[in-house]
């Protein structure tokens, strides 16, 4: 890239076009709608089941309710109320009534096979859901995530997806329905079977045009290996910041030394290519500010998923490693908004004189998930090795 264009582009960070930039496959063609079946016996389920477990594919899709009052200490009163349960495999969809039908276990053939995929758009509120009906599934496809990876969370939607994939227009018209009410209308039972048939349909589109990242997004319940003071912030479940986890890693004894630290970080880059869990390496490594590791880092701007394009540019940005301006200017012209958003943000802090002065702080909201706040601070810019907060991580991981 020639100064002149970088300089243009640096001139222009406020310009950044909305909405996804990029080709798109050619449009699939939906399948047509196979047989629906109301379920709200246990023989019927138990002979849904018999189809369903023939399967290698099952989309999944369910129907639930808020709780309308939520009840402090009690997690178990604030999950959703699973009213529907909808399967679909090729020509078949099973709309199983949750209300009627307390007993759930003969879906345990199905959502708990290891050697069944079950396909979801949007896994974890499902998930949850499903759980607190002791439906554990062990093998499954997030496909809202792999549409994010690929086309930017604007345009990941079931509703999106399928314009783009099947020029189909999807009516969410029932979204915000009473699925408690019983009997429940027919055009309610179609409404919902539809949404699990078109999340098969979608799987099939992305296996055939984005068969590597789809990839990426499957859970089969094994695990990308990771130091044990790592594992947390790639759950997203640390209650620590990443300097009392070093401390605390360091008081345990899983780590000796600050070349530990960086031998570790550099092990999970290599390791971990779940784009959630490797996003969140990325951040730990710019809390942590491991600049050692920016040779590492600087390849994954040219990453698969646009997730590893942001994450690896947040970072980069963060850290505040100059030698990147080039490299993320080019991001500012990537096909994802998210990307290029990222690279704004990043070429931001690396052209601001006191960028690495800025960190993000973590808390917990009151559903127990994680928040993030960027703390801005004034204080003049030193050296690294007597830089505040991580001058003090030195010294524990050094002692």
């Amino acid at each position: 890239m020639s100064d002149n264009v970088l300089l243009t582009d640096l001139e222009n960070l406020d310009n950044i076009e909305e909405g996804y930039l990029g080709s798109t496959p050619p449009l699939g063609i939906l399948p047509q709608r196979g047989e629906r079946f109301w379920i709200d016996r246990p023989t019927q389920l138990i002979n849904a089941v018999n189809l369903l477990k023939q399967a290698t594919v099952v989309a999944v899709d369910a129907e639930f309710t808020q709780p309308r009052i939520r009840v402090q200490n009690d997690p178990a009163a604030n999950v959703p109320r699973l009213a529907l349960l909808q399967l679909a495999i090729d020509n078949h969809c099973f709309v199983v009534d949750a209300l009627r039908l307390q007993d759930l276990s003969p879906l345990h053939e199905v959502v708990g096979n290891p050697d069944i995929a079950i396909l979801l758009h949007g896994a974890g509120a499902d998930l949850r859901v499903m759980a607190a009906r002791d439906l554990q599934v062990s093998h499954y496809f997030d496909l809202e995530a792999t549409s994010r990876s690929i086309f930017g969370q604007h345009e990941s939607s079931l509703a999106a997806m399928l314009r783009r994939a099947f020029n189909y227009h999807l009516d969410k018209t029932l979204q915000r329905t009473d699925w408690t009410r019983r009997p429940l209308p027919q055009a309610m039972i179609s409404y919902a079977a539809r949404d699990a048939e078109v999340t098969l349909a979608l799987y099939n589109w992305l296996e055939l045009n984005y068969h590597k990242i789809l990839q990426l997004h499957e859970t089969d319940g094994t695990t990308e290996q990771a130091a044990l003071w790592i594992e947390p912030f790639l759950r997203g479940s640390s209650t620590l910041s990443p300097e009392m986890a070093v401390s605390e890693a360091r008081t345990s004894g899983l780590l000796h030394s600050r070349a530990q630290v960086l031998a570790d970080c550099r092990a999970a880059l290599v390791s971990i290519k779940q784009p959630m869990r490797q996003s969140r390496l990325l951040r730990l490594i710019a809390d942590l500010s491991l600049t050692q590791l920016s040779t590492d880092i600087l390849p994954m701007l040219q990453g698969v998923t646009s997730d590893e394009r942001c994450a690896s540019a947040r970072a980069l940005g963060r850290m505040g490693i100059k030698t990147a301006i080039e490299p993320v200017s080019l991001l500012l012209h990537d096909p994802v908004q998210d990307v290029r958003k990222a690279a704004q943000t990043a070429l931001r802090h690396l052209l601001t004189k006191d960028a690495r002065n800025t960190r993000p702080i973590a808390s917990r909201n009151m559903d127990g998930s994680r928040r993030w706040v960027i703390e801005n601070t004034t204080q003049p810019s030193t050296d690294d090795d007597d830089d505040g907060w991580k001058s003090r991580l030195r010294s524990i991981i050094d002692a």
